[in-house]
């Protein structure tokens, strides 16, 4: 299962490479193995978090997203957004802002000569607008989750109070927007565009989440009609009831319940698919945001980012998503999801407080794998104390903690 799962990965890597090492020589290759290395070891919440989405779409939808997908992972947020954001920024055009990123000033300076910033500083100078999207986008979806009673908690001295408060209305949009209010006003030198940019986060946040919510119930409403029609077949079939279907063959109608047909979990197609597609590819786009930027620290040529961040780091993390589906690891260590989600929630923090104050993304990285790694072993410890009890970890509901 490895293999078949993780082939293209290694080939996209070492066809990067040869692509690194003919356009830029030996450093191009430690550049794009260094970016690359980066970008795995700091978006695995990203992977545990895609994993809880994408096991909810069908095959074909989650096809799409291996192959689709890494077209706009690499060439839509690593490569095309940030000229798109240097354009906005500073009324370049995209031709001419992939120019001025392929011929960046000597010595690495942020201006050339003739007063023009640089691509890196035009782009890092736009941050407060990318973490204001980016960060309430994400605090949406921490906000979201740890505001829902689960079976499962992890940190209950937290998630069930706060599961508790979130019975109240639309408590993730009042925090949120309460958030976004105070830093604005206190962190952000230009607070109207950072305000207007953090509601534009969590307003798409809104629209996605809630039109593939929409499609979800409507399909398994659908699949519901589905069940009742043969659950009354199957009735009539054995005598008890022949009168919404006097004419079933209940070979047939046996077959079809025995099969799974309609009573297997509903997983998305159609339009709730692709609103969940898309709901990924903007969660992708949240999280690669600071690492782009990150990326500049060790260089600024568009094409290696490209390769490194987008060819090697997302090819990897869409694999290491489809395996954590494919392996039931999310079903096994039950706390996974909620170290990616707190995780997730401080990397919303972190982009917040970086409107106005340089945090370095070595900490954001860390902290994600923090909190990953304490839900893992968390999840293990778990799983062992009900294994010594003779309990089936997967059928049990967890543990105070």
């Amino acid at each position: 299962m490895h293999l078949s799962i993780f082939k293209w990965s290694y080939i996209v890597t070492a066809v990067s490479l040869v692509v690194a090492f003919l356009y830029g020589g030996p450093s191009a290759l430690f550049l794009c193995v260094i970016l690359g290395i980066l970008e795995i070891s700091l978006s695995f919440d990203n992977a545990v978090i895609n994993a809880t989405i994408l096991q909810r779409m069908s095959d074909f939808w989650q096809k799409i997203f291996l192959t689709v997908g890494i077209v706009i992972a690499v060439f839509g947020m690593r490569l095309v957004l940030p000229l798109v954001i240097v354009w906005l920024a500073a009324g370049l055009n995209p031709i001419a802002a992939f120019d001025l990123a392929m011929n960046p000033p000597a010595d690495g300076a942020a201006y050339f000569p003739d007063g023009r910033a640089s691509y890196e500083t035009l782009l890092t100078d736009a941050h407060p607008i990318i973490a204001a999207f980016g960060g309430m986008f994400l605090l949406m979806l921490f906000l979201s989750w740890v505001f829902e009673e689960r079976e499962h908690t992890w940190l209950s001295a937290l998630e069930r109070p706060l599961a508790k408060a979130g019975k109240l209305d639309a408590m993730a949009v009042l925090v949120s927007m309460i958030v976004l209010l105070v830093v604005s006003e206190t962190l952000a030198e230009d607070a109207e565009t950072v305000l207007f940019s953090g509601v534009v986060g969590i307003v798409l946040y809104l629209a996605v989440n809630g039109l593939g919510t929409l499609f979800e119930a409507g399909q398994e409403d659908d699949e519901t009609t589905a069940d009742t029609a043969v659950d009354k077949a199957l009735a009539g079939a054995n005598g008890t009831d022949t009168t919404d279907n006097p004419t079933a063959d209940p070979s047939a109608v046996q077959s079809k319940a025995r099969s799974g047909g309609p009573t297997q979990l509903v997983r998305a197609t159609g339009k709730a698919g692709f609103f969940l597609f898309l709901y990924l590819e903007v969660l992708d786009a949240s999280f690669s945001f600071d690492g782009v930027i990150g990326a500049f620290a060790i260089t600024s040529d568009p094409i290696i980012i490209a390769l490194g961040l987008g060819l090697i780091g997302a090819m990897f993390v869409r694999s290491l998503t489809v395996f954590l589906v494919r392996k039931g690891t999310l079903a096994e260590y039950v706390y996974l999801e909620h170290g990616a989600h707190w995780a997730i929630g401080a990397l919303a923090a972190i982009l917040m407080v970086s409107i106005g104050v340089h945090v370095n993304e070595i900490i954001t990285g860390l902290l994600g794998v923090a909190f990953i790694g304490a839900a893992f072993l968390s999840s293990v410890r778990r799983n062992k104390a009900l294994r010594a009890r003779g309990e089936d970890p997967a059928t049990v509901g967890a543990a105070s903690h």
